[in-house]
C-alpha cells in the first residue's frame, strides 16, 4: 500500500476497496442471473471484474489525490470508465468463447455497474464526512514556517489532515492566518492524548535551544508520530516545497532512487512497451502524415526536430510531429503558448489529443528519454531556470520523460513561474520513482488525454 501513496489518500483508498467490491458484485449478480456458472468460476470473474475496472476508475483519476470535478464530472468519468471497461472484456470474450460470460451478462453488469457507482459516488460526495478520513495533527510553531500548513488552501492538499492548532513559541512573529493558537501546558504527551492528536508537526521558526526533545521523545515513543515540516508539506501536496527545503534535505533525505536495478528495468520496460506501441500506432502517425500533406502540400516537412535537455544535461533531438508552421520561430526561440496562433488547424487536433507527441516514442526506444520523467526542456530555457530558479539542475538527474507527474498535477503553464512550481513536482516523482509509480502515472495519462487537460 506505501506504493500507492504517492497516488492515493486515505478517503480515495477507501472509496476504491468500496467500489471494487461494488463491481464484483454487479458481475456476480448480473452473471448468476443470465448464465448460472460454478461458484468458483462466479468468484474469480467477480474478482477479475472489479480488478479491471478499478483499473479503469483509475485510469480516469477517480481515485486520484488532485481530482477537483464536480459530481457531473465525476459521473461522467466513471460511465466512460466502466464502458472502457466493457468493451475490453467484449473483446476478451471473442477470444475467450468457452469461458467468458455470455455478452448479455456483461451488459447486464456494466448497466449495474454504472448505477452502483454513481450511487456511491454520490454517497461519497453528500453523504459521508471528510472528516472521518483525517488525522488530527498539532502543529509545533506558529510563525513564518508554521504560515506555510495555514496557507494550504487547497481541497485536495487538505484532504489526509485536519488541524487542531499552532502552538506558538517565544520570538516567533505569528502571522495573522496562521490559526487557531493553543496552549499545550508543560506535558505535551497529556494534551496529544486529552485531545486524540495523532500526528505532531514540527514547524519552528529557530529550533536551537527551543525544541522540546524530551517531550517529543515521549511522544514519539507513546506511537505519535513526529515529522519535520518539509516531509508533511511533501507527503500532503505530493511536491518537494522549494520555499522550506535546505541542501542538506537532499543529503539526508531517503528516495532519490538510482540503483542499477532502477535503471535496468526501467530500461527494459522502456524498450519493450517502445516496440509495442511503434506497432500499435502505425495506423494513427499514417494517418497524421496523410492529414499534413493533404493540407500544406506534399513537400510540407512532417516532423519537428528541437534540441532539448536530457539526462545528466546531455543535449538530444526530441521528435514530433510538426503542429506549427514552419516559420514560427524565425524570430527565435519562445514559449508556446495555450491558443499559439502559431499552431496549424491540424496540430491543434494533434496537439489535443496528443498525437503529436507519439515520434518521442522512437526517442524513448533509442535512449534519449524514457516513457516516465521531468519533460525535456530547451537549452535557452534550461540555461536561465538554472540562475534564476534554486535546484534547476537536479531534475536532469534522470532521463526526461513523454509523461511526469508534474504533467498530471499542474495545469498548462508557459513561463518562469509555471517552471518553479513543476520543478515541485519533478523533485517529488525523482525522490519516489519507482516502475510502480511509473505505471500509476501512465494509467493516469489517459485521463489527461482523454479529458484534454493541462499540455
Amino acid at each position: 500500500m506505501s506504493l500507492l501513496k504517492p497516488i492515493l489518500r486515505r478517503p480515495f483508498a477507501t472509496l476504491a476497496s468500496v467500489e471494487l467490491c461494488l463491481f464484483g458484485a454487479a458481475f456476480i449478480l448480473a452473471t448468476s442471473a443470465t448464465v448460472h456458472p460454478a461458484t468458483a468460476v462466479l468468484v474469480a470473474g467477480g474478482i477479475l471484474y472489479g480488478a479491471l475496472f478499478g483499473l479503469s476508475m483509475f485510469a480516469m483519476g477517480l481515485y486520484a489525490r488532485r481530482q477537483r470535478a464536480a459530481f457531473r464530472g465525476t459521473a461522467l468519468r466513471a460511465i466512460a470508465a466502466i464502458t472502457a471497461g466493457s468493451a475490453v472484456l467484449c473483446v476478451l470474450a471473442l477470444f475467450c468463447k468457452e469461458s467468458s460470460p455470455a455478452f448479455n451478462a456483461l451488459a447486464l453488469s456494466g448497466a449495474f455497474s454504472i448505477a452502483v457507482i454513481v450511487l456511491a459516488r454520490y454517497g461519497f460526495e453528500h453523504l459521508i464526512d471528510e472528516t472521518y478520513f483525517k488525522r488530527r495533527v498539532l502543529v509545533l510553531g506558529a510563525g513564518k514556517l508554521a504560515a506555510h500548513i495555514a496557507r494550504l488552501r487547497r481541497r485536495a492538499d487538505r484532504r489526509g489532515f485536519h488541524i487542531h492548532g499552532f502552538v506558538p513559541f517565544p520570538g516567533e512573529v505569528t502571522p495573522s492566518d496562521v490559526a487557531p493558537l493553543v496552549d499545550t501546558g508543560v506535558e505535551l504527551l497529556g494534551y496529544c492524548r486529552a485531545h486524540r492528536i495523532e500526528e505532531v508537526v514540527v514547524a519552528l521558526d529557530e529550533k536551537r535551544g527551543d525544541l522540546p526533545l524530551q517531550a517529543l521523545i515521549d511522544v514519539r515513543i507513546s506511537g505519535v508520530p513526529v515529522m519535520e515540516l518539509i516531509d508533511f508539506l511533501e507527503r500532503e501536496t505530493a511536491t518537494v516545497r522549494l520555499d522550506v527545503v535546505n541542501p542538506s534535505w537532499f543529503i539526508f533525505a531517503s528516495g532519490f532512487n538510482q540503483s542499477t536495478w532502477r535503471q535496468l528495468s526501467q530500461r527494459t520496460f522502456d524498450i519493450l512497451m517502445s516496440s509495442a506501441l511503434l506497432l500499435a500506432a502505425a495506423i494513427p502517425m499514417f494517418f497524421v502524415v496523410a492529414a499534413i500533406k493533404l493540407t500544406e502540400g506534399r513537400k510540407a516537412p512532417l516532423l519537428y526536430k528541437q534540441l532539448r535537455v536530457g539526462l545528466e544535461g546531455r543535449h538530444f533531438n526530441v521528435l514530433k510531429f510538426r503542429s506549427m508552421r514552419t516559420d514560427a520561430e524565425r524570430f527565435g526561440a519562445v514559449w508556446a503558448t495555450k491558443d499559439d496562433p502559431r499552431i496549424t488547424s491540424v496540430g491543434r487536433f494533434m496537439r489535443k489529443t496528443r498525437i503529436d507527441e507519439l515520434p518521442q516514442i522512437f526517442n524513448v526506444f533509442v535512449g534519449d528519454m524514457s516513457f516516465v520523467g521531468p519533460r525535456p526542456e530547451r537549452p535557452q530555457f534550461v540555461e536561465k531556470f538554472e540562475e534564476k530558479i534554486p535546484y534547476y539542475r537536479e531534475r536532469h538527474a534522470v532521463k526526461p520523460g513523454i509523461t511526469g507527474w508534474a504533467q498530471l498535477c499542474y495545469a498548462y503553464g508557459a513561463s518562469e513561474e509555471d517552471a518553479f512550481y513543476k520543478l515541485q513536482y519533478d523533485l517529488y516523482y525523482i525522490k519516489r520513482q519507482s516502475l510502480v509509480f511509473d505505471f500509476l502515472i501512465l494509467l493516469q495519462t489517459i485521463e489527461v488525454v482523454l479529458w484534454g487537460k493541462g499540455r
